[in-house]
């Protein structure tokens, strides 16, 4: 009789793939809710952007640093407590009093958030076998794209229904069930650093270096875009130099120079999701304005992307078994170049048909690139370099949706400067609208590159 092969780590997979779901959905929601937040507070075009945008950079600059902070205390105990905080932040949301407030929340909600991010991957690869992960990766992929599904619709017949506040308390709860189920599930405990000292230098010119970069491209081509952006890019030059002479880095830098697998597939992931994020964003907005479109209406619209999302991860995850999983996320990448450069034709009266055909095509090339790229990046490392290897990947993540984001807003900036989105000024917001797709397009086009070049590398 055969030995019986490895078991997959069901009730923790089943927790982490819950909390990958979460997520998501929280941002999909929210995008549908977006119009009615404006309303709300009085918030013009570009200044809704930053309700995400604020929530992105919080995560990105913390994601490493809590990795470290894991590696030191536990990540089980990062991951837990960053549920708890963040479950708690968005509870409060709808209690903002004013704009200003709610952008604050939204900014500890990613502080919290990055303590689960940077932790996540970490514990479903440590407690994965490896000929199991590729089905790992790609459940819980389906899982984000599962909440890609629902967080449209939810979140569009909430909003419509019972006020976009309900969609702040949903979520809230959805995080608590998490963090008591991974209370409950999760065992053992993984600090491979125990006992080292922190970076607390690394990790402040990191924080400011992020902040500067990322805000910088949201403000562009403004002044303070001008000046901020290069501060940011200087500033991560002087972060990889002062890390080389760290005694206990922050951030192994190793891991870039000396892995050519991992240093181009976190590239890959920064471009695709820098080509990707504010996809939905954009769309919901261009349906409810200019489109005319209900929040539950525009909502099942996005659900023909995200179905096909949650489709194709799964099938990446079996396709892994006969395929290299950097061949599948090169293909990934070229699908969804032809969906983007398909979305830079729409106009006021694109039929939807064609819309929908866009997203169906963008939505199977994110879910074919995700699960394999996350599957090369973390079978690149060792052990003791998961923590530090999950942080990285979902830094590349949020920087790439800050980043995405931030095109977005330049965009809508330049043609319609601060104003509120009224029907006078539905021409610039399509204009801005082809623009920002353009401009993913050949991002996309760059990442197919990046995807490719580690093909002959192990990857």
């Amino acid at each position: 009789m055969p030995a019986p092969g490895p078991a997959m780590p069901r009730k923790v997979l089943a927790v982490l793939c819950f909390a990958s779901f979460m997520s998501p959905f929280m941002g999909s929601a929210f995008n549908l809710a977006l119009p009615h937040i404006a309303e709300t507070f009085s918030f013009s075009a570009v200044t809704l952007t930053w309700f995400s945008t604020a929530y992105i950079i919080s995560t990105a600059i913390f994601q490493i640093p809590f990795a470290r902070i894991g590696d030191m205390f536990g990540r089980k105990r990062v991951y837990l407590t960053g549920l708890l905080g963040l479950s708690l932040t968005i509870f409060v949301c709808p209690f903002a009093t004013n704009g200003v407030l709610l952008i604050a929340l939204r900014s500890f909600s990613g502080i919290f958030s990055a303590m689960f991010f940077a932790s996540s991957m970490a514990i479903l690869t440590s407690v994965t076998p490896k000929e199991l992960r590729a089905r790992a990766f790609a459940l819980n992929s389906a899982s984000v794209y599962s909440a890609l599904s629902l967080g449209p619709v939810a979140g569009g017949f909430l909003t419509q229904y019972l006020g976009w506040e309900s969609v702040f308390f949903l979520s809230a709860a959805l995080v608590a069930i998490t963090f008591f189920m991974g209370r409950a599930v999760i065992r053992g405990e993984w600090a491979e650093a125990r006992g080292a000292s922190f970076d607390y230098a690394g990790s402040f010119i990191f924080a400011l270096s992020i902040v500067a970069l990322i805000y910088g491209f949201t403000e562009l081509p403004r002044a303070a875009g001008l000046v901020c952006l290069p501060a940011g890019l200087a500033g991560l030059v002087f972060f990889v130099i002062f890390e080389k002479r760290a005694a206990s880095p922050i951030l192994d830098l190793n891991l870039f120079f000396a892995n050519r697998v991992f240093s181009m597939s976190c590239m890959a992931a920064l471009i695709n999701y820098s080509a990707n994020a504010a996809s939905s964003f954009m769309i919901s907005l261009y349906l409810q304005y200019v489109k005319g479109f209900a929040a539950g209406a525009a909502g099942m619209v996005l659900l023909s992307q995200a179905l096909l999302q949650v489709a194709s991860s799964l099938a990446a995850g079996r396709l892994s078994a006969r395929f290299a999983p950097a061949r599948l996320a090169t293909l990934g990448m070229v699908l969804s170049s032809l969906g983007l450069f398909g979305l830079s034709f729409v106009r006021a009266d694109t039929p939807l048909p064609h819309l929908l055909l866009c997203l169906a095509v963008l939505g199977t090339g994110f879910g074919l690139f995700s699960s394999p790229n996350t599957n090369v990046i973390m079978s690149s490392v060792e052990r003791k370099n998961y923590g530090q290897a999950s942080a990285i990947t979902g830094t590349m993540r949020i920087t790439g949706q800050s980043f995405s984001m931030g095109i977005a807003a330049m965009s809508i900036s330049l043609f319609m400067g601060e104003h509120a989105l009224t029907p006078d000024l539905y021409p610039q917001f399509l204009a801005s609208f082809g623009l920002t797709f353009k401009i993913f397009t050949v991002l996309c086009l760059a990442g197919i590159y990046a995807s490719g070049a580690r093909a002959g590398t192990g990857g």
